[in-house]
């Protein structure tokens, strides 16, 4: 990292509140010590809980599948050239059932490529050329080309068009329709900044390595 990382265990002259701080995150990471991540924010313990909290409640706190919350995160991941975020967070969607050939369309498809596709197909237009190709080899369904199209607009120009957050409530309808948009918005607004966090820290030291590709994820899921 950029910084050096912050203490594991509160420092010997840490106030009452720091180290009631440290627990609260420790308790949300056990059985497994505090990462990286927590020992970079920990240089501010206020902030550090603050991010314990947000994140906390996305992880645990919302109906949206996790299949789908993974996938937007993983896409995120992939725009913003966050290598750690996609290493932790692409085995955790093919936990949750994504299936692999949508996770490898997610890391493969460029943001343009995507916005075609993903246009065209939710319009029931016709998609064309290579395009087509890789949107059809991945199986993705219409919830999950929302997701990924609500997911790059987010992240690359922060403002979302009309016909994706259609397309996005078309996907989601049903009950608590409202609690699901507000989820993923804020799924997605929260990983973008921690995948800034990431990046610019280079917390992980992973800047300089590769992704993971799908299959190799998979094969250290299945033990291979």
């Amino acid at each position: 990292m950029r910084i050096p990382y912050a203490p594991s265990k509160p420092p010997e002259d840490s106030d009452p509140t720091t180290t009631e701080i440290y627990n609260r995150i420790a308790a949300r990471r056990r059985p497994r010590p505090l990462i990286p991540l927590d020992l970079a924010l920990l240089h501010t313990p206020p902030v550090a809980d603050g991010y314990n909290s947000f994140v906390g409640a996305l992880r645990t706190k919302t109906i949206v599948p996790q299949s789908l919350l993974e996938l937007a995160i993983c896409r995120i991941a992939v725009v913003n050239d966050a290598v750690y975020e996609w290493n932790a967070h692409a085995p955790l969607a093919l936990k949750a059932g994504l299936p692999p050939s949508v996770l490898q369309y997610a890391r493969e498809v460029s943001v343009m490529e995507l916005k075609r596709a993903a246009t065209a197909r939710l319009a029931e237009k016709e998609v064309d050329g290579d395009v087509k190709e890789a949107l059809e080899r991945s199986g993705a369904g219409e919830v999950e080309l929302a997701v990924l199209l609500y997911t790059d607009e987010m992240t690359v120009s922060v403002k979302v068009r009309d016909e994706t957050f259609d397309a996005l409530k078309k996907g989601f309808e049903g009950e608590e329709l409202e609690r699901k948009i507000v989820e993923l918005t804020a799924v997605v607004a929260g990983y973008n900044a921690v995948s800034r966090i990431l990046v610019s820290l280079d917390v992980g030291e992973n800047n300089a390595k590769a992704m993971k590709s799908v299959q190799e994820i998979a094969n250290e899921l299945k033990g291979n």
